[in-house]
């Protein structure tokens, strides 16, 4: 259907979009500066960047949840790029922390069950992107434990083993992923900048996300078209005829 004839008869195409599913490090993304408010800048007028992050939630309820937030429609509906960043909380050491702990093993069957379920509901695996979870700065994390009249409850050492399990995954299932863990850490470099209480992501933290996501986004999104002309590009005589014309969007 053209665009004209859509609004013509009351209704409106979907605007392509996508998808950010996480934990608290996606939730906040959308602060200023943040990594979600960037790729949002960069996509204005072409696609919608939705936001479904939740804070403290690990892959058991994340998988539990998926189905509310996306399900089977026309291709049109389809996202045309989601992003799975779980595994900070997951990775929380059980003895410490068993609310938000999920073993190993069923974080990485947690995650395919995702992935195909995606697949389910007409997600390619190619528009998919694994996100591991950042490095562990365990001095800072520490400190806001205390705060917290609690003992340290995460390792970097253990956040690793969840992010090689999240790089398997993608593996296995044919998607991208994102190793933020290895990148931040690379060359044994002082990575405590990245985080701003030693787990979530400071300004320069978002800022390095978003340059090595970016590329992966981008070529997800290259081919939409702009959404509605350039303001100087409208027939100022007949603005239907740019606006509402079929194939002008």
């Amino acid at each position: 259907m053209a665009l004209c004839e859509a609004a013509a008869c009351g209704s409106s195409l979907p605007w392509p979009r996508v998808l950010l599913f996480g934990d608290s490090i996606t939730q906040f993304s959308f602060q200023q500066g943040g990594w979600g408010a960037s790729l949002a800048d960069k996509l204005v007028r072409k696609c919608d960047v939705l936001n479904r992050g939740f804070s403290g939630y690990n892959t058991r309820w994340a998988r539990v949840i998926l189905p509310r937030l996306i399900g089977k429609g026309s291709g049109r509906d389809s996202p045309a790029a989601v992003t799975i960043f779980f595994g900070a909380n997951d990775s929380a050491l059980k003895e410490e922390n068993p609310r938000q702990h999920v073993p190993l093993a069923e974080y990485e069957a947690n995650l395919k069950s995702m992935v195909q379920y995606l697949r389910s509901v007409d997600v390619p695996a190619a528009r998919l992107i694994l996100i591991t979870p950042p490095p562990l700065c365990e001095a800072a994390w520490e400190q806001e434990c205390l705060q917290q009249g609690c003992k340290l409850n995460r390792l970097n050492l253990v956040v690793g083993e969840y992010a090689r399990a999240c790089l398997q995954v993608a593996q296995d299932c044919g998607t991208d992923a994102l190793d933020l863990w290895t990148l931040m850490q690379k060359d044994s470099k002082d990575f405590s900048s990245y985080l701003s209480d030693g787990l979530h992501l400071s300004p320069k933290g978002n800022e390095f996300l978003f340059s090595h996501l970016w590329p992966l986004i981008e070529k997800r999104v290259s081919s939409l078209p702009l959404l509605f002309p350039y303001w100087r590009d409208v027939d100022e005589a007949q603005p239907e005829r740019s606006l509402l014309g079929d194939g002008d969007r």
